[in-house]
């Protein structure tokens, strides 16, 4: 597929479905709330993790889309919006993937937390999916399954079993029937008949057929990372995947859980020439050898696993040229990457970091190809920002199959989507919410305690600032209300975005 900027219509974009819906009024729980979203490479599942260690799986429902295969083509030209299948899905499984523990030896409590899930490739009919908090990965296999559930016979005094009616009446005793040339009784062969006939509801049989999916743990992978794990990513080898922290990425193999190879370390000998840390990390669509991670800095690193076992000091940089003037108290925050995602081509980046979406070609290191503003309005509330912590807060991206559209999420469960080459610069803002007019009633979820290396410098750098705000209710959109996670489908042009423990999809 091809960005090339050609002649194309703005997508209509419709609500879908919804998932966890809460009624008004009621309170968000924290372990409820979504904390990561991904579609597998048919995207006929999705999964769905959330900070109560919990992992749920959709699977796509063909009932709906069946019955507008079979109507007629009258029908759909009649019909009032034009007829547009998209995909829909159900509730498939769910299972624990993390508990809390507490490490004794560094006194640090590890919360259960789904940082990141990623689907492997399928095998022999059962699903395989990485799930990770911030200090542990698990393999996961799930195995759909019918279960059927026998009907039991009707204790019925009228209806006499077989063996009943042996005994009821011998064939040795003396009866005044005539018998048959074989011996049976008319008397019982026509007992048998007329129950087998009329009392058929009467005998076993099968009552119910439902699906069911089991889920087991087969690998943990544990004991590779000092600190927080912010990104896990699957190769297209389909044997090997990476995850990443602050400071280093690891190589794993999925049917070694005991070792991994350490191919990116940035931890410097003297933790205070420490400048930056890995914020993301994803392997090449297509080419298993190469790998791309982001910095605090704002800087994506392309790396070759070819030319060097270590790949931090033989990566291609891309930076904003343009970005590098004017330098402020507040730049190398809302610098920081959050989130990159390869588009389908390979030759593709998205990136997001606090105020732009930014879309870069891997053969123009100096730029970006587009930017998308998605912040720039909160650019003068910087210092509220940083006083709630907000401007810490972490978005992801996602683009479309043909890497045509782009998504972020935003505050006020604003969901932002862009095109390349067709319709305004300002994009299409949907509120993720059933009824986009209703006031959201979602309530602040407490803070995640700071453990990362990238948030030591918070409580130094506050009470430097904590004077210039203004107070955070100048600000217009709704800081307790962030859309963070969203995911596109690979092949359709379905979004599912999360906001706090509600799942929202829609389709163009």
């Amino acid at each position: 597929m091809s960005l090339s900027s050609g002649s194309r219509a703005p997508l209509d974009w419709r609500f879908s479905q919804v998932f966890g819906e809460r009624a008004p009024g009621e309170e968000l729980q924290d372990v409820d709330v979504i904390s990561a979203i991904e579609f597998d490479k048919s995207g006929d599942h999705f999964a769905v993790g959330d900070r109560g260690g919990r992992v749920v799986i959709f699977k796509r429902n063909d009932t709906k889309n069946a019955t507008n295969e079979h109507s007629s083509e009258s029908q759909l030209e009649q019909s009032d919006p034009p007829f547009s299948w998209h995909p829909e899905y159900q509730y498939m499984t769910e299972f624990q993937s993390h508990e809390p523990e507490f490490d004794y030896l560094k006194s640090l409590e590890i919360e259960e937390k789904v940082n990141n899930v990623r689907w492997c490739a399928a095998s022999n009919g059962a699903l395989f999916i990485l799930s990770t908090n911030d200090k542990t990965i698990k393999l996961w296999k799930v195995k759909e399954r019918k279960l059927k559930k026998v009907k039991e016979m009707d204790a019925d005094p009228h209806i006499s079993s077989e063996n009943a009616l042996l005994a009821e009446r011998s064939f040795v005793s003396e009866t005044d029937k005539t018998s048959d040339a074989n011996g049976y009784h008319l008397e019982w062969t026509n007992k048998v008949a007329k129950q087998s006939l009329s009392s058929q509801e009467y005998c076993p049989g099968i009552a119910n057929v439902w699906d069911d999916a089991q889920s087991s743990c087969r690998k943990i992978y544990a004991h590779a990372h000092d600190f927080n794990i912010n990104s896990i990513s699957t190769n297209s080898d389909g044997e090997t995947f990476i995850s990443a922290d602050d400071l280093r990425i690891n190589l794993w193999n999925l049917e070694v859980s005991n070792q991994c190879f350490n191919m990116v370390d940035i931890k410097p000998a003297n933790m205070e020439d420490l400048t930056e840390v890995i914020t993301s990390a994803e392997f090449h669509p297509a080419h298993c050898n190469l790998l791309a991670y982001s910095s605090s800095r704002g800087f994506i690193y392309l790396a070759d696993m070819r030319q060097s076992a270590l790949c931090d000091h033989n990566a291609r940089i891309l930076q904003d040229g343009d970005s590098q003037g004017f330098k402020s108290f507040f730049s190398e925050i809302i610098a920081s990457i959050s989130d990159i995602r390869f588009a389908a081509d390979g030759l593709h980046i998205l990136s997001r970091d606090y105020l732009n979406l930014k879309l870069w070609d891997l053969r123009m290191e100096s730029k970006p190809v587009k930017i998308f503003k998605i912040h720039e309005h909160l650019r003068a509330k910087l210092p509220d920002l940083y006083n709630n912590d907000a401007i810490f807060d972490k978005f992801d991206c996602c683009l479309s199959g043909d890497g045509s559209h782009f998504a972020t999420g935003s505050y006020s469960n604003l969901l932002r989507i862009f095109s390349h080459g067709c319709g305004s610069e300002e994009g299409v803002t949907i509120e993720a919410s059933k009824n986009p007019n209703r006031k959201s009633l979602l309530t602040a979820a407490p803070r995640a305690r700071r453990s990362s290396i990238s948030n030591l410098a918070r409580g130094f750098y506050r009470q430097v600032h904590e004077n210039s705000s203004s107070g955070s209710n100048e600000i217009s959109c709704d800081l307790s209300n962030k859309l963070l996670r969203l995911v596109w489908h690979p092949t359709a042009n379905v979004i599912a975005c999360a906001a706090g423990s509600s799942l929202f999809m829609y389709y163009a």
